[in-house]
């Protein structure tokens, strides 16, 4: 998934973080001691709007963190651990072949307009994911599929056109909808533990707690997003409570607010989102490796990392994070070396350098992140134009219409490498030898293959410098004391609200 809003970062400042945490709805010890007050309404602050309610229309990292798990349900959950869990399927069988799923689904689930879920209702809601005009960003991944059927209630049946070992763990990313709903931009009808309440768009959006849930009953009455376009509004809102809890805290100079004060704990996580500066393959002078090379090598990470973080996150030197399996340190493939950079530009043609216009979103850290790039290509004899743009302008030019040269994104998910085995894909890198192997990994018998084969393709696009990957961001909750039971990874962007407790 591509992000739809990122929040603004500033000047740099070391700090000791409070408390860390990891794992599956835990925040660290140590927290508050009074009884859990179950009709208690959770006051989230976010800078991740939904642009709309359907996550197969562009609905953007807004819609995911609030709806994932809480609205909607999958057959599948991914955990905020990353394991793949059952949830309304109860269970599944694979074909000797590999080629049929056959999937049960979970009984006794009701969707909050009160229908009983069905396997149509699963059978329709992947034919929306793969539907030509679906925006779901797990779209490609799941083409594998030749046919879904329902030949009763509580069976669904998936054929594949290939073997495809991740298919579990795609079907996590699609959201069982009830198949009558009509206006899912503006409305809901999922069968998760919540309701959708009100959304007063560019304020908030709440969510109810649903009384007919077939599982488990939330800790909390309840849920509030309140959404926010820049981070001092938003740490004032923790400050002075009016919010709880900040999903991902994005200003490392306010964390001395909270550092130490035991009315709040911080704690940090592992993210999955890389910040890009994305190349056009297909257009000159990127469509040269060379180039792409020398532009890395000409960029100093780490600097830049330390000027928007402060000593958090990390360097990344491909698209594989380090929680995913098939991770490899590639750091050292495109080092920063000024001088190099320089030689890989002259033997590629372009020894006095050239021009290009950077496509550069909005919000931060796009604009602070492309100033930086500007300087340093200044070095190496390469002039940056930089053409900011709004999140829809990025989506339609760039995403939409490949109308760019080069680009700064942040992708947000897990296991995304595959994307670099698609040329139709927004940046167009096209190597058949890395198609290939992705094309053979999704095909594997065995974990420990297809592993094998993902770092083999992660090597070659690192080698070719597909994309320039900038750094990998923390992941940093800020949240009242009072609080418990919350994620932390913040996996794909997904905020599991229903094990929240505030006492």
């Amino acid at each position: 998934m591509l992000t739809s809003k990122f929040a603004a970062v500033v000047a740099a400042l070391t700090l000791a973080l409070a408390a860390c945490g990891s794992g599956e709805g835990n925040a660290p010890d140590g927290g508050a001691t009074a009884a859990p007050d179950a009709s208690a309404t959770i006051e989230v602050g976010s800078l991740y709007e939904p642009q709309n309610l359907d996550n197969t229309a562009g609905g953007g990292q807004g819609v995911t963190e609030a709806f994932n798990g809480n609205v909607y349900e999958g057959l599948f959950r991914l955990t905020d651990a990353g394991k793949v869990e059952n949830l309304l399927a109860e269970g599944y069988e694979v074909s000797g072949d590999g080629l049929t799923y056959t999937f049960r689904v979970r009984q006794g689930v009701r969707f909050h307009s009160g229908k009983a879920l069905t396997a149509a209702d699963v059978k329709s809601s992947i034919e929306r994911v793969l539907a030509e005009d679906s925006q779901s960003a797990r779209k490609s991944n799941l083409k594998v599929i030749k046919k879904v059927a329902a030949p009763d209630d509580a069976t669904v049946v998936v054929t594949l056109s290939n073997r495809s070992i991740s298919l579990v763990y795609n079907l996590s990313y699609v959201w069982v909808v009830n198949s009558a709903a009509k206006d899912l931009a503006a409305d809901e009808d999922g069968t998760g533990p919540y309701k959708l309440g009100t959304w007063k768009r560019g304020s908030s959006l709440s969510l109810e707690r649903f009384p007919g849930y077939w599982g488990a009953r939330p800790a909390n009455d309840g849920v509030v997003f309140h959404y926010f376009t820049e981070a001092t509004a938003l740490n004032n809102a923790l400050l002075t409570g009016a919010v709880d809890i900040v999903t991902s805290q994005q200003s490392p100079d306010a964390l001395s607010q909270f550092t130490g004060n035991p009315d709040y704990r911080i704690s940090e996580g592992h993210s999955t989102t890389k910040l890009l500066l994305a190349f056009n393959d297909r257009k000159a002078p990127f469509d040269k490796p060379l180039v792409r090379k020398a532009v890395a090598s000409a960029i100093d990470d780490a600097k830049l990392l330390e000027s928007v973080w402060a000593g958090h996150g990390s360097l990344i030197g491909s698209m594989v994070p380090p929680t995913d399996p098939w991770y490899e340190d590639l750091t050292s493939l495109d080092p920063y070396d000024v001088e190099l950079a320089k030689r890989q530009l002259a033997e590629a043609g372009y020894a006095g350098g050239f021009r290009f216009t950077l496509e550069t979103p909005n919000y931060d850290p796009h604009p602070t992140a492309a100033t930086f790039i500007k300087s340093e290509l200044a070095k190496v004899g390469i002039t940056v134009d930089i053409h900011v743009i709004t999140a829809d302008e990025w989506y339609t030019k760039v995403y939409k219409n490949r109308d760019f040269a080069a680009t700064l994104q942040e992708h947000v998910n897990d296991r995304d490498v595959v994307w670099y085995g698609d040329p139709g894909f927004y940046w167009g890198y096209d190597n058949e030898q890395v198609s290939g192997w992705v094309a053979q990994a999704e095909q594997a018998k065995t974990a420990e293959e297809q592993t094998e084969l993902l770092k083999k393709a992660n090597k070659k696009i690192a080698e070719d410098a597909a994309s320039d990957w900038l750094y990998l961001y923390p992941q940093i909750v800020v949240a009242s004391s009072k609080l418990s039971g919350y994620p932390v990874n913040g996996l794909n962007s997904q905020f599991y609200a229903y094990g929240i407790k505030k006492a």
